[in-house]
C-alpha cells in the first residue's frame, strides 16, 4: 500500500532528507495523537468534567497537528494559502451549530448534554428499549456505537457523491484544493445535519445511553481532525480498521475511480463490507478538488446549493454548469 512506502530520502519542508526520527514518528503519531486525546476525554468522563477534558484535548490536537504539518509535512505544496481559510473557519462554525459553536468545535457533545438535561424519558442514561447490552465495559460499548453510528455517516456520505440533490451541499467540502486540519469541518450546514441526524437515530433505535453518544461524538471528532491533516504518517494494517489520512487522500482525488471511495468517517467496515474501501501502491495526487464551479465567497458558497443555473450564472459570471457526473463503472 502507499501507506508503507519508505520515503527516507524525500526531502522535507527545510530542504534536508526526513530524518530516523521523522520516519520512526511517522508510525506512531496516529495511533499516539488519538490514545492521547481519548484518554484526557476518559479522565474527564471520570470525573464528570467532560465536556471540559474534550475540548482541551481537541486544543492540543490543533496545536500538535499545527505544528507537524510546518515540520513535517505530507504535501509541501498544501502548505501554500488557497485563499479558503475564513470560508472553512465559518464552514465549521455553521456546521457544528450555535450550541456547537459555543463548545468550540465541540461537535454534537454539547447539544447531547442539554437533551441529557430535559426531561424526556428518551434521553434517560438508561432507555428501557432497544437492543442494547448495558452490561458490556463502557470501551466495548462505544466501539459497538462507532461500528453502528459508522452505517448512518457511510450511507450519507456515500449518497453525497453519488446522487446529484445531494451533491450540491456535500461539493462544499470537496471543493478545497489542498488537505489541512482546517478543513476538518468545512461541511455545508445541511450535510452536516443530515449525518448527525441519520447517526444518532441509528443510536437512539438501539437504545444507546447519551454517555455512549457523547463518547461517539467524541471519537468523531478526534478521528476527523486526524483524518484531513497534512502530516507524514504511515498506517500499515490501521488503514483496515480507521479512516485515517492515508485513505482520506484518495477520497479527495479528481479522479472518481479513487474518489467515489473510502465513504467512512470513523470506520472502514462498511466500505469494506460495500465494496468501496480504496487504496493502492501508488501516491495519492496532490492535485485534489473537483471539476465542479464553488465561489470563493463563504456567504455565496452557502446559498450555492439553493440556487438554479440561471441564478448562479448571475452571481458567478464565470459559473458554467457541468452535468453531475458519475463514476463509469463499466
Amino acid at each position: 500500500m502507499v501507506s508503507d512506502i519508505i520515503v527516507e530520502n524525500r526531502p522535507d519542508i527545510t530542504g534536508h532528507e526526513y530524518s530516523p526520527l521523522k520516519y520512526a514518528l511517522s508510525w506512531v503519531l496516529w495511533p499516539a495523537l488519538f490514545v492521547v486525546c481519548m484518554a484526557v476525554t476518559a479522565y474527564g468522563f471520570s470525573i464528570d468534567k467532560h465536556i471540559l477534558y474534550f475540548n482541551a484535548a481537541y486544543v492540543f490536537l490543533i496545536v500538535s497537528l499545527f505544528a507537524l504539518e510546518k515540520w513535517m509535512p505530507h504535501e509541501r505544496e498544501w502548505l501554500n494559502p488557497d485563499g479558503q481559510n475564513w470560508a472553512s473557519i465559518l464552514h465549521t462554525l455553521s456546521s457544528k451549530g450555535t450550541v456547537q459553536g459555543l463548545l468550540v468545535f465541540g461537535g454534537t457533545i454539547g447539544l447531547l448534554d442539554y437533551l441529557d438535561d430535559t426531561p424526556v424519558v428518551i434521553w434517560a442514561d438508561e432507555p428501557s428499549y432497544g437492543l442494547w447490552p448495558f452490561d458490556w465495559p463502557m470501551w466495548a460499548q462505544v466501539s459497538l456505537a462507532v461500528v453502528a453510528a459508522e452505517f448512518g455517516l457511510y450511507w450519507v456520505h456515500r449518497a453525497g457523491h453519488e446522487i446529484a440533490f445531494f451533491w450540491r451541499f456535500h461539493a462544499i467540502h470537496h471543493s478545497v484544493t489542498k488537505l489541512w486540519f482546517l478543513n476538518t469541518g468545512r461541511f455545508h450546514f445541511i450535510d452536516s445535519v443530515l449525518s448527525i441526524v441519520l447517526a444518532m437515530a441509528i443510536l437512539l433505535m438501539l437504545g444507546a445511553p447519551v454517555e455512549v453518544m457523547k463518547w461517539v461524538s467524541a471519537v468523531t471528532a478526534f478521528i476527523g481532525m486526524l483524518t484531513h491533516c497534512n502530516v507524514e504518517m504511515r498506517f500499515g494494517w490501521v488503514s483496515y480498521v480507521f479512516n485515517t489520512p492515508g485513505l482520506h487522500r484518495w477520497h479527495h482525488s479528481k479522479d472518481l475511480k479513487e474518489g467515489n471511495r473510502n465513504y467512512g468517517e470513523n470506520v472502514m467496515v462498511w466500505d469494506l463490507l460495500f465494496g468501496t474501501y480504496y487504496d493502492a501502491d501508488y501516491r495519492p495526487p496532490v492535485d485534489i478538488g473537483m471539476k465542479d464551479y464553488m465561489p470563493k465567497a463563504f456567504g455565496r458558497q452557502i446559498i450555492w446549493p439553493f440556487l438554479s443555473v440561471s441564478a448562479r450564472q448571475r452571481l458567478e459570471p464565470d459559473y458554467k454548469p457541468l452535468e453531475f457526473i458519475k463514476e463509469d463503472k463499466s
